[in-house]
């Protein structure tokens, strides 16, 4: 049987929530379709030392604070999951955990959404995926020869899954960097830290409060017709939180240059010389999840969906949230995110 809502939003994570937020105060019957089993989002399946750039007051989701979290300045993701746990219970917010949604397609002129389990009639949809469950992968030369171990940052949790290892960490970003940074500390892994670039730090003092600010005076100025400020990307690549300074100034954390090539058992390097490893860690990002908006045809030349703010272009009744500064300021971070959610769902008010 099909169901008939407003509003279909699609993921449940920090993006999904935010919007339900707003749903509810404009009074729209809505419902929030989240493929994960339990509250939380992707917080759930961070590594174990992972804590936020900001502090508590400025992570927060529209209409709650997030509480300290008691002995740390900045949140671990546990904390972050109670959070996101306990704002979905305070708002009573219509989450469906467990319920994929396959495809969202045009039906006799209305929208139709197709989960694993049900399907849903909306007048409206926002997608709220996020990126998680689409981690990338590079193609590199022997990549599918090596025999050791290959794994993304989404399945990365502690040292200890690697004590008395060889490991090459991939990737010159945040992940990247703070997953070497979690290993060389250990003292018991031998770590290789390998970037594109040389590894660009941020000054010590920046966290996520600037980063925000940043990332929101770049979307101004461009909205506005003015030079582009660079944002956060004019300022480094990393945050250099806690143990990323640490490891650093211990000279535990110095990038290599990419290797050439993996082979059976390790890698070469473009000298020609070779080390043997044990496992590859690849924290080489991630690509929006976007494969349920398929049937629309949405996608642009370049693979992008081309949107005002966070409305399709293609599809006005279809809004986009939570994926970056495409769909609005650092809108794929917990503060950044509360409001392009209040913009898509004031739009989508007005369209009903």
């Amino acid at each position: 049987m099909t169901q008939h809502v407003d509003v279909v939003v699609v993921g449940g994570g920090q993006a999904g929530l935010a919007a339900g937020y707003h749903l509810r105060r404009q009074g729209l019957d809505f419902v929030i379709l989240d493929a994960g089993a339990a509250p939380g989002g992707s917080w759930q399946h961070m590594w174990d030392s992972l804590h936020l750039f900001s502090p508590a007051e400025h992570s927060s989701l529209p209409g709650r604070l997030m509480p300290a979290q008691v002995g740390e300045t900045y949140p671990g993701a546990g904390h972050v999951v109670d959070y996101l746990a306990d704002y979905e219970k305070r708002y009573d917010l219509p989450v469906q955990h467990g319920t994929r949604v396959d495809a969202v397609r045009r039906d006799a002129g209305r929208l139709l959404v197709e989960a694993d389990s049900s399907t849903w009639q909306p007048r409206a949809v926002i997608s709220a995926t996020g990126s998680w469950s689409r981690p990338f992968l590079p193609t590199v030369p022997g990549r599918s020869l090596f025999n050791g171990r290959q794994l993304h940052t989404v399945n990365y949790r502690s040292p200890a899954d690697f004590a008395g290892q060889r490991v090459v960490v991939v990737g010159g970003g945040n992940s990247g960097a703070q997953i070497a940074a979690d290993l060389a500390l250990d003292g018991h892994v031998e770590v290789t830290w390998v970037t594109q670039r040389p590894p660009r730090f941020l000054p010590d003092d920046i966290d996520g409060r600037a980063l925000f600010d940043v990332a929101t005076a770049r979307r101004r100025a461009l909205d506005a017709g003015r030079s582009d400020t660079g944002g956060v990307a004019s300022l480094g690549d990393i945050v250099a939180v806690p143990t990323v300074r640490a490891a650093r100034d211990a000279g535990l954390l110095s990038g290599k240059p990419m290797f050439a090539q993996l082979t059976a058992d390790g890698v070469r390097w473009v000298d020609g010389s070779q080390s043997c490893v044990d496992a590859v860690i690849w924290c080489t990002g991630f690509r929006p999840a976007l494969s349920h908006l398929a049937p629309l045809g949405l996608r642009g030349p370049r693979g992008r969906i081309p949107t005002d703010g966070t409305r399709t272009l293609d599809e006005p009744r279809l809004h986009m949230l939570g994926y970056g500064d495409w769909t609005g300021p650092a809108s794929a971070t917990l503060i950044g995110v509360g409001r392009p959610a209040r913009d898509a769902v004031r739009h989508i008010a007005t369209l009903l």
